[in-house]
């Protein structure tokens, strides 16, 4: 690919990374970065060089056992202290089967003056990757909105979990869920409704404890987005402990309408926790106001994945201007079976296999809009509970302690691991859908859906494969096809069962 290709596709994402930029000619090949500046201002700039081994890397994300991994390299002679040059260096020493190592959110490509070319993508997909081919070439790039216009029939979504190579193609390393075999034994019953052993509860207390403080690194404040929810406010109280032993305090950001159950939530729990509160309250008018945006930014036009995301952006934009990363709560729902409609699995079997099925769905959903939303305002989101780690522990526990019912709340499993951290209440407050707590739902729905006829929705419906499903569902495809007409839906785009 010419420079000149690279510095276009580059221009169209340069919000992802404000801070600076990078381009190399390698072999054929071009590497080009805009980079978020979190660990080593100076010497993390990208692309990032094994000078031995002619090898070059542009990454996007972080790698949280980095300093673990660099003990055990027999070359440990660092030029920076960037987390992704220690991913460089184990590739360039042990091949990038060695990726299945490694803990953390990324996207990779490496080039080499000899030709070596390795795309890949971490097992759960947290950080986005799309590639296209086309005429015998390759492009890559983090968002979708990168490819000219020409290339967008053929851009794809790259599989979490494997790196491709010209010579190899695409070979998986890493897999979001772990294998049958590869759970983590537990004995004792699980059946619903039994009491949970004291020892499960401190083990998923110290794993969760351990992958917070794990993200916490950066040579950047690290702040917490909480919406008074349960997930967000354990990340919040484990992150708040963190910095209180180091004489620090923690900052925490919430959103909503006036008065939203989500805002009053997060006071009183930043209250608890004695955290640097930080809210955005916005108004009706707002929500609508930036809608297009959201819908262009977050390159989808799923209905609930787009309610979700316009508090989310505004709150996003508003945190920018305090810190640089955010830890947030994505994932418990998955791993612990927090989601209403799983109350109607009732058994074990039935719900293992649903929270296995969303986990590897998320990165083309509720990922994509976390990510999206956030890095439109260079603004890095981690996500601790969608650690490797925390996952094969989460999903190794019998299902029959995560099942939801009369006198059985959900998540009661991580609520009584955390029991005496957060005032009864919060601790098990029921959850609310962060698009519902927030406000935002109320104000879209109706909005959109009266903006596009009957008549118009069935003409329009199948312009998409499979069809639009509701009138509101139409009114963000109009937005989303205005940038990304010539995209196919299906390659790229995940929808939530119910629109």
């Amino acid at each position: 690919m010419e420079p000149e290709t690279a510095a276009r596709m580059m221009g169209r994402i340069s919000h992802r990374g404000p801070d600076d930029d990078g381009l190399v000619e390698v072999a054929g090949n071009t590497l080009g970065h805009r980079r978020l500046s979190i660990v080593d201002v100076e010497g993390g700039k990208q692309p990032l060089l094994k000078p031995d081994e002619g090898l070059y890397l542009v990454g996007n994300g972080e790698v949280y056992n980095h300093e673990e991994i660099l003990e055990t390299l027999e070359d440990r002679s660092m030029s920076t202290r960037s987390d992704n040059e220690v991913a460089l260096r184990l590739v360039a020493e042990r091949g990038p089967d060695a990726l299945s190592g490694l803990l953390g959110m990324y996207a990779f490509l490496i080039a080499g003056e000899d030709g070596t070319f390795i795309a890949a993508r971490d097992p759960v997909g947290i950080k986005p990757l799309y590639w296209a081919k086309r005429d015998g070439l390759v492009r890559f790039a983090s968002e979708m909105r990168a490819f000219d216009e020409d290339w967008q029939p053929s851009v794809e979504s790259f599989p979490p979990g494997h790196y491709w190579t010209p010579e190899e193609g695409l070979v998986r390393f890493g897999r979001a869920v772990p294998e049958e075999g590869d759970l983590e034994p537990f004995d004792g019953p699980g059946e619903p409704g039994a009491p949970i052993p004291g020892g499960i509860l401190e083990k998923v207390r110290d794993r969760l404890i351990r992958t917070v403080e794990r993200q916490m690194m950066g040579d950047v404040p690290v702040g917490v987005f909480l919406s008074g929810g349960l997930d967000s406010s354990l990340v919040a109280a484990i992150a708040a402990r963190w910095y209180e032993r180091r004489g620090e305090r923690l900052k925490t950001f919430a959103v909503g309408l006036e008065d939203s159950p989500d805002l009053l939530a997060a006071r009183a729990v930043a209250e608890h926790l004695g955290t640097e509160h930080h809210e955005s309250v916005y108004t009706a008018e707002d929500a609508l106001a930036v809608l297009p945006e959201v819908v262009r930014v977050i390159e989808s036009f799923d209905p609930s994945l787009v309610r979700s995301a316009v508090p989310n952006y505004i709150l996003s934009e508003f945190t920018a201007k305090h810190v640089k990363v955010v830890l947030t709560g994505e994932g418990a729902d998955e791993i612990f079976a927090g989601y209403e409609y799983l109350e109607d699995f009732r058994t074990e079997e039935d719900l293992h296999a649903e929270l296995v099925r969303t986990i590897e769905g998320l990165h083309d959903l509720n990922l994509q809009r976390a990510d999206r939303v956030t890095m439109a305002h260079g603004l890095e989101a981690r996500v601790p509970f969608l650690e490797l780690d925390m996952i094969s522990l989460g999903l190794s526990l019998p299902a029959g302690w995560k099942l939801a019912g009369e006198d059985q709340p959900e998540k009661r499993l991580l609520r009584q691991a955390f029991d005496g951290w957060l005032p009864h209440d919060f601790l098990w407050r029921k959850k609310a859908q962060f698009g519902d707590g927030s406000g935002a739902s109320s104000v879209l729905k109706d909005r959109m859906e009266a903006s596009v006829t009957e008549e118009e929705f069935e003409r329009e419906r199948n312009d998409v494969d499979p069809p639009l499903r509701t009138r509101e569902e139409a009114a963000y495809y109009r937005v989303f096809a205005e940038g990304l007409g010539d995209v196919r839906p299906k390659r790229v785009i995940s929808r939530f069962a119910t629109a």
